[in-house]
């Protein structure tokens, strides 16, 4: 397939800068999976689609303030750093700016020395290995210097860090929000469970790689980023059980739908694991495990608008969107949500 094949059109100011005030007060277009009907709802609405028995599945990841500010030591030149993911020990992949400048052996200074930075393997892309020395507590050090890391088309400040945070965010090591999950509030998820849906979790550590564009025009040459997983086995149990009860399970955002997909692609039910995942979904692909989907609206020729054209059909999923852009949806991160069920 051609990346040409899941391009749209989208005037650029419908691409949202800032939250609503209310969560769940954000527009919902409904998109049958299979027939391609379309229903325009609101967010606090999806309760509506839900049955007793169903298992609603969330990431709860929480985002690092992982945006640093510095300047590197032999030459007193700034220098921005964006830690994606920690390897080994204090070792971490990240993003620097300018990274052209920054070498082996270079070291970078946060906060006159409250981190000190140093380069210790470089990689394609403006990608670095730092190795990080500090005192203490690193998340103490991030929440003092750190900044939270918007997407690049977010251009507006956010004046409230936790907006960009899940109400159930909980195990942190993300670089970027799973934002199909901004919509629920805590008093929408109480209803949720009092309708006799099952509410479960899983942990995705979503990376940077999420907003890189797709490079080759032939999809099956791309190459995914890796991004570390967790299930438990109380979650395991339950979707299992949800499975033999002939429930629904219904995936909150694309980084819980790889995670599903990534355990049961090569286990004969779901099972508690951890590791790294690089699954690549798109048109063909075989789902396992997940029978809805709720999601925000994508970036045109992105892996994430091919993920849920397999999930229903890249025709349904382009008339769904050119509907939003009709519509005048919000999208993108802060922008509305697709339930596709």
């Amino acid at each position: 397939m051609d990346i040409e094949d899941f391009d749209y059109y989208l005037p650029e100011e419908l691409i949202a800068q800032t939250p609503l005030k209310d969560r769940d007060q954000s527009r919902l277009l409904v998109l049958g999976k299979n027939n391609g009907n379309i229903e325009h709802r609101h967010f606090k609405d999806v309760i509506d689609y839900f049955e007793q028995g169903d298992t609603l599945v969330l990431n709860d990841t929480r985002v690092m303030p992982a945006r640093l500010f510095g300047i590197k030591e032999e030459t007193g030149a700034k220098v921005e750093m964006l830690m994606l993911t920690q390897l080994e020990g204090n070792d971490w992949e990240v993003l620097l700016k300018p990274a052209k400048r920054i070498q082996l052996g270079d070291k970078l200074n946060f906060g006159e020395g409250k981190i000190i930075a140093e380069c210790v393997e470089t990689l394609n892309q403006g990608g670095r290995i730092m190795r990080l020395h500090f005192d203490g507590i690193l998340q103490e050090r991030l929440d003092e210097l750190g900044e939270m890391p918007l997407p690049p088309y977010i251009k507006e400040r956010l004046d409230d860090p936790e907006r960009y945070q899940t109400v159930y965010a909980n195990e942190i090591g993300s670089a970027a929000a799973p934002t199909a999950g901004l919509h629920f509030t805590d008093e929408l998820l109480t209803k949720i469970k009092q309708k006799g849906v099952n509410v479960a979790f899983i942990t995705l550590h979503v990376g940077l790689g999420t907003f890189r564009p797709v490079s080759v025009e032939n999809i099956d040459e791309h190459e995914m980023h890796s991004e570390y997983y967790q299930m438990t086995q109380e979650t395991a149990d339950l979707l299992n059980v949800t499975k033999a009860n002939c429930g629904r399970i219904i995936s909150v955002g694309t980084t819980t739908t790889r995670t599903l997909e990534t355990i049961r692609q090569h286990n004969t039910k779901f099972v508690a694991e951890s590791g790294w995942t690089d699954i690549f979904i798109y048109p063909g692909f075989k789902f396992k495990g997940v029978d809805g989907l709720i999601t925000n609206f994508h970036l045109p020729k992105s892996t994430l608008v091919m993920l849920v054209s397999a999930f229903s059909t890249r025709d349904n999923i382009l008339n769904a969107y050119n509907q939003a852009v009709l519509e005048r949806y919000r999208f993108f991160s802060f922008g509305d949500a697709m339930l596709i069920i």
